[in-house]
Formats: structure tokens, C-alpha cells, sequence
């Protein structure tokens, strides 16, 4: 009888034990999944776990992201803000992570954001990713077609059958020289009417320098490092893009519009040369809070010296231009903030 009851009692610890242990271990996260945006920390203070997503390492896009990471870190780490910065290919790249609830915030162009919400153009058969919105204008993007004197290019017309540089895969740049050689008539994806090489922008500078490319894409604010680079030697031309082609880009996506590069903006350029250019923004997804998004976006702006500091491009992040090429809904929580300042009524 005694042996039963020590039997039962021993039962029963364990039990008490199993329960006990399963409502004190916390439920695992999902592998591969990040931790939602806003947290309770052990001690009951909320945290706000954000990252933000540039492209690829040393592009403007990443320079900046970093740069936004420290103001949030530095200004609102008090209250609980933990903020990274995350390279990736570019623009594509960052919608389709934002998707998967993978980062808050991150760099893209307006017109492929516009392309992804309404499944037009590149993502035309895909399903619309209508959780994007927009947050925050940041500086125009220049598409700066170079070539090579000794090519013996004059015009984006004349690249049949040479080497071209369109850009790394997964980006931006590249959905860029898709729209923009289909204006001309050329297709280097089915019919290979030129060699397209897939490089980032360090990359594309070096085939241009070594001769294994003829023409290379640079997209990027005016001035931009590598063009620096690549026209003080002298060894190359800005080929011009006219009015007709950006018109006819602009009808294709309202994101692209006429531009020009300044005569004396690179070493050799005595003259304006006609370019295209799209709107950079912030984007991020709609179930995002409010509140992240405006201190976020306040953030930006009250430390706007910082982000200067960091690229000169972001003297062009003003409140007189936050909406410029806008192409997507605004979240919330930049309207409130844009209301607050008397940009949005």
C-alpha cells in the first residue's frame, strides 16, 4: 500500500514538474523568422527592433542606411530602438523582404515600387505586393549610360553586338536597362542582341577599365564616385538620352522623367548632357505601426546634417521636396508627421 502511494506521489511531482516547465519556457520563434518590430523586453520596457535595407556595400544606398541606423541607435536607443543596416542587390531585392516581414524599412526606386504594387511591368503576372507603402523621398537616381571611346560608341543605338554592364541581378539598375534598351529596339535577355554583363557597380567599372566591357550603366545621384573615376582618366563618354526616350519611358512608368547631367559635373563634360532619372524612396509595409514609422521619419529629418554627412546626395532630402515622384501610398505614420510640418493638408 505505502509503495502505491509513493508510486502515486512521484507521478504526480512529474507532472506538476512537465506543466510547470512548459509555462515557464517562452514559445520558440519560427527558424528563419525575425522577431516582430515591437517588443516587451524581460523588464516589461517596450523595444523596437528595426532594419533597414540599402543595396549592395559601398553603394549609396547602403552608405545611407547606415547612417539612418546610427541616428535611430544614437537618438532613440533611450527608448528602446535597436536599429541595422542590411546590404542587398537593390530595389527588388528589398520589396521582396519587406514581404516576408523581413526588414521595416528600406531603399528602393519609385518606379519599381510602383511596378511590384500594381503588377505591372517586371512583376506583370505576379502577385501585387499591395503591403508596400511609401515613407520618405530621398534623392533622385541618374541613369548614366558610359561607354568606352575606343568602342566607337556615340549612341545607346549603336550597342548591338558589343559588351554591355546592366547592372547586378536582383536590381534595380538592371530592370532599368531593361526598360530603357526596349526604347531602342534592343533585347539582351531572349534575343541576346548584346552580351549583358550582371555587375554591380565597382564591377562595372573595372570591365570599362580593363576593356571587357564597352558600356556600362551607372546608376546613381550626379556626382557619383565611380563616374568620377571613370571620366578624370578620360577615357570615356556620357551618352545622351533624349527627350523622346524619357517620354516614352515615362508613359511605360510614370516614375521616370527627363533630366540632364550639368556641364562641368565631371572632369571632360563641357556640356549639359539629356539623362533619365527616377525618384529614390523609403519604403516600408503597411502593417508596420504608426507610431515606428513616424518617429522613424522624424528621426530622419530633426538629423538631417547626419545624413549629409554621410552622403551629400541627401541634400536633396528635404521637406519642400518628401513627396517628389511619389508612386505609392504613404504609410500613416510619414502622413502624420508630413501633416504636422504643412507638407500634406
Amino acid at each position: 500500500m505505502k509503495r502505491k502511494t509513493w508510486i502515486a506521489a512521484l507521478a504526480l511531482v512529474l507532472v506538476v514538474s512537465l506543466i510547470g516547465g512548459c509555462a515557464g519556457k517562452p514559445a520558440a520563434q519560427p527558424e528563419g523568422q525575425k522577431p516582430s518590430t515591437e517588443q516587451q523586453s524581460s523588464g516589461g520596457d517596450k523595444q523596437t527592433f528595426v532594419t533597414i535595407a540599402g543595396a549592395t556595400s559601398g553603394g549609396t544606398y547602403f552608405l545611407l542606411a547606415n547612417a539612418m541606423a546610427k541616428i535611430l541607435n544614437d537618438k532613440l536607443g533611450s527608448q528602446g530602438w535597436k536599429a541595422s543596416a542590411q546590404s542587398t542587390p537593390g530595389t527588388p531585392t528589398n520589396i521582396k523582404l519587406l514581404g516576408e516581414k523581413q526588414i521595416e524599412f528600406a531603399f528602393g526606386q519609385a518606379g519599381v515600387a510602383y511596378e511590384a504594387y500594381n503588377g505591372v511591368g517586371s512583376y506583370a503576372g505576379k502577385p501585387k505586393a499591395e503591403y508596400l507603402r511609401a515613407v520618405m523621398y530621398m534623392y533622385p537616381n541618374v541613369l548614366q549610360m558610359v561607354a568606352t571611346k575606343k568602342s566607337g560608341i556615340k549612341s545607346l543605338a549603336d550597342v548591338k553586338g558589343k559588351t554591355v554592364c546592366v547592372g547586378a541581378a536582383g536590381s534595380a539598375t538592371e530592370l532599368n536597362s531593361r526598360d530603357l534598351f526596349a526604347q531602342y529596339g534592343l533585347d539582351y535577355i531572349n534575343r541576346k542582341d548584346f552580351k549583358a554583363e550582371y555587375t554591380s557597380e565597382s564591377q562595372s567599372v573595372e570591365l570599362l577599365k580593363n576593356g571587357q566591357a564597352d558600356v556600362a550603366n551607372l546608376v546613381a545621384a550626379v556626382p557619383s564616385a565611380a563616374m568620377m573615376d571613370l571620366t578624370s582618366a578620360g577615357e570615356v563618354i556620357l551618352l545622351s538620352i533624349g527627350p523622346d526616350i524619357a517620354d516614352k519611358l515615362h508613359n511605360i512608368n510614370p516614375a521616370y522623367y527627363a533630366d540632364k547631367v550639368p556641364a562641368g559635373a565631371y572632369p571632360g563634360l563641357d556640356k549639359d548632357v539629356p539623362v533619365v532619372s527616377v525618384a529614390n524612396w523609403i519604403f516600408t509595409r503597411a502593417d508596420v505601426p504608426d507610431e515606428v514609422v513616424y518617429n522613424f521619419v522624424k528621426a530622419m529629418y530633426e538629423n538631417h546634417d547626419d545624413l549629409v554627412a554621410a552622403h551629400k546626395v541627401a541634400q536633396n532630402t528635404t521637406l519642400e521636396n518628401a513627396l517628389d515622384g511619389q508612386t505609392i501610398p504613404l504609410h500613416p505614420g510619414a502622413e502624420k508627421y508630413f501633416k504636422e510640418k504643412g507638407v500634406l493638408k
